[in-house]
């Protein structure tokens, strides 16, 4: 399949972009151990947002993996997973923050260190989303793609360090024109001591057309119903 576009995301960068419907998005974990922070918007009307406690209980799990769909406020699909090598991705633990960063791999800034400092997901998104004329009651809680956390039965979450491997993959589908937002940062409960330094390849290409028979289309009741919300979007648009 042809590749419309791509790039390399190195440790601490980060990137947003608007992609529209009926495109893939393939990223890839250059080395072992990634974790790539995710936030969607509605790119035609970015009031519209990923909802990670509709997109849970909708579809009955605390992670996601091929066949799910990730929904906004408004019940629609912004986007599915169609493919997926790990089975995988922690919605749960959100993103670092600049105390966390510091307390865990030492103070940097970018005053001394320039390109080379250690980057925190919140100080990443907050860039990203005021490029994009959003605020910070815009940010919402983040898929963390390639990464894996647990509960144990009194609620405590523990971070899985050996789950993503070099060569990783999962495809996302976008249902919608989508706003997306990418931060390569540390997840919030990587226990490792060493700031990670995990490339993550992104590409885009084209998508087939979606039909009524869709793995992801009918994975669970509710997908349908919310894909049939995102057609009825977009016959009323087009």
């Amino acid at each position: 399949m042809n590749t419309i576009w791509k790039t390399v995301l190195r440790s601490g960068e980060k990137w947003s972009g608007s992609i529209g419907r009926g495109k893939l998005i393939r990223l890839t974990a250059v080395q072992p151990g990634a974790n790539l922070a995710m936030l969607l918007y509605n790119s035609r009307d970015l009031n519209e947002k990923y909802n990670m406690p509709d997109t849970l209980k909708a579809q009955h799990t605390a992670h996601l993996t091929k066949g799910n769909i990730l929904m906004s406020d408004n019940g629609r699909v912004l986007a599915s997973i169609v493919e997926d090598s790990l089975g995988w991705h922690d919605t749960i633990s959100g993103i670092s923050s600049r105390a966390q960063t510091d307390k865990k791999y030492g103070q940097t800034d970018y005053q001394h260190l320039r390109n080379e400092w250690f980057r925190s997901g919140y100080e990443n998104m907050m860039v990203e989303l005021e490029r994009n004329s959003l605020q910070p009651r815009d940010l919402v809680p983040p898929v963390n793609l390639f990464a894996k956390v647990q509960c144990d039965q009194e609620g405590g979450m523990h971070f899985i360090s050996d789950h993503c491997p070099k060569g990783a993959t999962v495809t996302l589908r976008t249902e919608m024109d989508v706003l997306l937002i990418l931060s390569n940062t540390p997840n919030p409960l990587d226990l490792s001591k060493k700031y990670p330094a995990v490339p993550v390849r992104v590409e885009v290409m084209p998508a087939s057309p979606v039909d009524a028979l869709d793995y992801c289309v009918n994975y669970r009741h509710e997908n349908r119903r919310a894909y049939e919300n995102t057609w009825d979007y977009y016959t009323l648009l087009d």
